[in-house]
C-alpha cells in the first residue's frame, strides 16, 4: 500500500466545454489532456488527484472529437478539492491554455436528490448526437447537391472501416437524421467549394464523417480533389421534433448569472450558434 496521507477528497466537479481550433485540430488527444494537466497547475486550479502509487488528477472527457478535426463543444470535468466561482475557473484555464483550445463555458455539475451521488455516466448519456460541417474545397454546390439528395434517399449505405475489433461493415445512412447543403456560407467563404451541414446520431460504431463522405462517394461518385475541412459544431440531447441538438450543460446550469464582473464574462462566452464567427474559424484556420 503506498505510504502519506490520503488525497483529499473532491468537494465540488465542473463541467467545462472547450473548443479545438486552427492548427490544434491537428492534436492528438492525449496531447490535449497533457496541456490541459499543464493549464490547470499553471492557473492554480486545485485539482484532486487519484489515490495510489501513481496518482493523477481527476480530469475525465466525454466525447473527444477525432485528431484532423476542429471542434466547438469538446467537454471536460474537473474534480476540485475546493469550491471554486465557475466563471473565474473558465478566465484563469482559457488563459493558461495555449491559442487554439479555448475555454467556453464551466458549470457546477449538479448534484442528485438529497445527498444521492451523480449517477455515473450521465452526462455521457446526454450526448445523443454531433452537429458537424464539411468543407469541401473543390467541389460545385450542384454535384454536392446532387449527392446528399442521393444520400438521404437511400434507405442503407452500408460502408466498410478498420475498427479496435477489425475491419467492419456497417450502416452509415441510419444514423444521419439530417444533411444539407450550407449555401450562405459557401457564398462567404474563401475558396470556391460547397459546405455540408448534417446531424449525425452516436452510435456503436461510431459513424464519423469521414464514413459519410464514403456513403456520398458510393452513391453518388463525390470525391473531393482535397481534403475536407471538418468542424463539430454541437453535441448533445437530440429533439425529436424539432431534429437540433440542446445544450447538453443546461441541466447543471444555475439558473442566475454569476454577481459582479463575472456576470458579464459568463454572457460573452455562451455557446455560439453554428453560424457564428467562432465556428467559420475553425474551419477555415
Amino acid at each position: 500500500m503506498p505510504e502519506g496521507p490520503a488525497p483529499a477528497p473532491v468537494t465540488q466537479r465542473l463541467r467545462v466545454r472547450y473548443a479545438k481550433r486552427g492548427r490544434l485540430r491537428f492534436t492528438s488527444h492525449r496531447d490535449i489532456s497533457r496541456a490541459v494537466e499543464r493549464a490547470v497547475r499553471r492557473a492554480g486550479i486545485p485539482v484532486a488527484f487519484s489515490a495510489g502509487f501513481t496518482p493523477h488528477p481527476k480530469i475525465s472527457y466525454a466525447g473527444a472529437a477525432a485528431t484532423g478535426v476542429a471542434s466547438e463543444a469538446e467537454y471536460l470535468e474537473l474534480g476540485l478539492t475546493e469550491t471554486r466561482d465557475p466563471a473565474r475557473v473558465r478566465a484563469d484555464l482559457d488563459a493558461a491554455l495555449p491559442p487554439g483550445l479555448d475555454v467556453l463555458d464551466v458549470v457546477p455539475v449538479r448534484a442528485g436528490h438529497g445527498d444521492a451521488p451523480v449517477k455515473p455516466g450521465a452526462f455521457t448519456d446526454r450526448l445523443e448526437a454531433s452537429e458537424w460541417r464539411i468543407r469541401l474545397d473543390g467541389v460545385a454546390e450542384g454535384d454536392a447537391a446532387a449527392a446528399v439528395a442521393a444520400f438521404m434517399a437511400a434507405e442503407n449505405i452500408e460502408v466498410e472501416r478498420l475498427t479496435k475489433k477489425g475491419r467492419r461493415r456497417f450502416d452509415v445512412r441510419a444514423a444521419v437524421s439530417a444533411c444539407e447543403l450550407d449555401r450562405r456560407a459557401a457564398e462567404t467563404a474563401d475558396a470556391p467549394c460547397a459546405i455540408l451541414r448534417m446531424v449525425v446520431r452516436h452510435s456503436t460504431p461510431a459513424v464519423r464523417p469521414d464514413d459519410i463522405l464514403t456513403g456520398l462517394r458510393q452513391v453518388a461518385d463525390l470525391a473531393p480533389p482535397s481534403p475536407p475541412l471538418v468542424t463539430r459544431l454541437a453535441q448533445g440531447p437530440l429533439d425529436a421534433d424539432t431534429g437540433g441538438l440542446a445544450d447538453p450543460l443546461d441541466p447543471d446550469r444555475e439558473t442566475g448569472l454569476p454577481p459582479g464582473d463575472d456576470a458579464g464574462t459568463a454572457r460573452g462566452h455562451e455557446r455560439p450558434r453554428s453560424g457564428d464567427a467562432a465556428s467559420a474559424d475553425a474551419v477555415s484556420a
